[in-house]
C-alpha cells in the first residue's frame, strides 16, 4: 500500500504532485488545512507499506514516525522545517533542509532532477519564495505572462489551505490535489481547469478586505494586525502576511485572527531582508514553523499585549538598530 501525507498548502501539494507524476502509483492521500500538522497520527500502515511525507514538521510528527518505522513501514520524508535530530533507521530516507531559501517542493525537484520543475516553481511561489521561483521559471524559458500565471496559481493554492474548517475554504486540499495531479504541466492545468481562476478571484476579494485594515500596533521595525472572526479573514491570513512581508521587507509582521473563543490564531513573518527567528519566537508562545514564517495555533486573549511587547522587542534578524534583546522569546 502506498500512502502520501502532506500539508494542504501549495508547497505540500506540489511536492506530492511531482512525486506521483514521477511514480504514478495508486496512493491514499492524507492531508488537511494549513494548521493540520500532526497528520502522521492518522496513518495506519504495516510491514511493506510505503509512506511519502511532504512538508510536515518532523519534530511535531516524530512519535508517529517512529511508530510507523518500527511497524515496518518504509518512509520517504521531504521537509524544510527545523528538526532537533533526524532518526537513523534503515527504513527512513530523509530529505531535510531548513535553509530559508528552500521549500519542500524544491527539495522534491532536486531529488527528481528537475523533471517536473514547473510544479516546483508553483510550490515555491506559494511558499513566498518569489525570487527563487522567478529564477527557476526564467531558467525554464517561461514568458513573463506564464510566470505570473504560475505565481498566481501557487499563491491561490496556498490561500486555499487556510481556515478553521473545511467549510471556510473553497475546495478541500484533497479534492484540489485530485485535479492538480492530472497535469504534468501546471500551465495545462490552468488552461483546462477553471478552479485556478476561481481561487485567484476569491483570494483577491479577500485581500481587498484585509488591505483596508489599519495596523493595531506599528513601530519602526514591526507591524501587528488584528483581523475579525470571519471566514474571509481566516482564509486570507497567509496571503495577507505574505503581501505585507513583500511590501515592507525590513519589517517583521504578525497577523492575529480572532476566534470564536476570543483567542487568536497568529501568523508571523520575519523580515524578508533577514528571514530568521520566526519559529523560535513563536515557540515561546506554543507555536512553531520555519525561520522566515511561523505561527501560533492559539494565543490566549490575555497574552495579546505581552505578545506585542515581545514581538516589538525581539531583535528580528539582528537588524542594525533593532531594539531589544539578542535572543529569542
Amino acid at each position: 500500500m502506498h500512502i502520501d501525507v502532506c500539508n494542504g498548502d501549495a508547497d505540500g501539494l506540489c511536492a506530492v504532485v511531482q512525486w506521483r507524476l514521477h511514480e504514478p502509483q495508486p496512493a491514499q492521500l492524507i492531508t488537511g488545512l494549513k494548521r493540520d500538522i500532526e497528520l502522521l497520527e492518522r496513518v495506519q500502515a504495516g510491514p511493506g507499506d510505503r509512506l511519502l511525507v511532504c512538508d510536515l514538521s518532523m519534530r511535531r510528527n516524530r512519535p508517529a514516525l517512529m511508530r510507523l518505522l518500527e511497524a515496518g513501514v518504509s518512509v520517504r520524508y521531504f521537509d524544510h522545517h527545523k528538526v532537533d535530530d533526524i532518526p537513523v533507521h534503515p527504513l527512513l530516507q530523509a530529505h531535510i533542509d531548513v535553509a530559508s531559501n528552500t521549500c519542500t517542493s524544491l527539495l522534491m525537484d532536486h531529488c527528481l532532477g528537475g523533471r517536473f520543475r514547473a510544479w516546483a516553481v508553483v510550490g515555491a511561489f506559494g511558499d513566498n519564495l518569489t525570487g527563487v521561483a522567478e529564477d527557476l521559471a526564467v531558467a525554464l524559458g517561461l514568458s513573463f505572462e506564464d510566470r505570473r500565471r504560475l505565481q498566481s496559481l501557487g499563491e491561490s493554492i496556498n490561500y486555499n489551505a487556510y481556515g478553521d474548517s473545511e467549510q471556510d475554504v473553497y475546495i478541500t486540499p484533497a479534492h484540489l490535489y485530485e485535479r492538480l495531479v492530472r497535469y504534468a504541466d501546471p500551465l495545462l492545468f490552468l488552461e483546462h481547469e477553471r478552479i485556478g481562476q476561481e481561487l485567484a478571484a476569491r483570494r483577491q476579494s479577500d485581500l481587498r478586505q484585509a488591505q483596508a485594515m489599519q495596523p493595531y500596533f506599528q513601530d519602526a521595525h514591526v507591524s501587528v494586525y488584528l483581523l475579525p472572526d470571519a471566514p474571509w479573514s481566516r482564509r486570507v491570513s497567509g496571503s495577507f502576511s505574505n503581501v505585507l512581508a513583500t511590501a515592507h521587507p525590513q519589517h517583521a509582521h504578525a497577523l492575529l485572527t480572532a476566534t470564536a473563543s476570543g483567542d487568536f490564531i497568529v501568523s508571523v513573518r520575519a523580515p524578508m531582508s533577514a528571514p530568521a527567528g520566526a519559529a523560535e519566537f513563536c515557540r515561546g508562545f506554543g507555536g512553531d514553523g520555519r525561520a522566515g514564517a511561523a505561527g501560533i495555533n492559539q494565543l490566549p486573549a490575555h497574552q495579546l499585549e505581552s505578545f506585542i511587547k515581545a514581538f516589538s522587542a525581539n531583535r528580528w534578524g539582528n537588524l542594525p538598530g533593532a531594539p531589544g534583546q539578542t535572543g529569542t522569546v
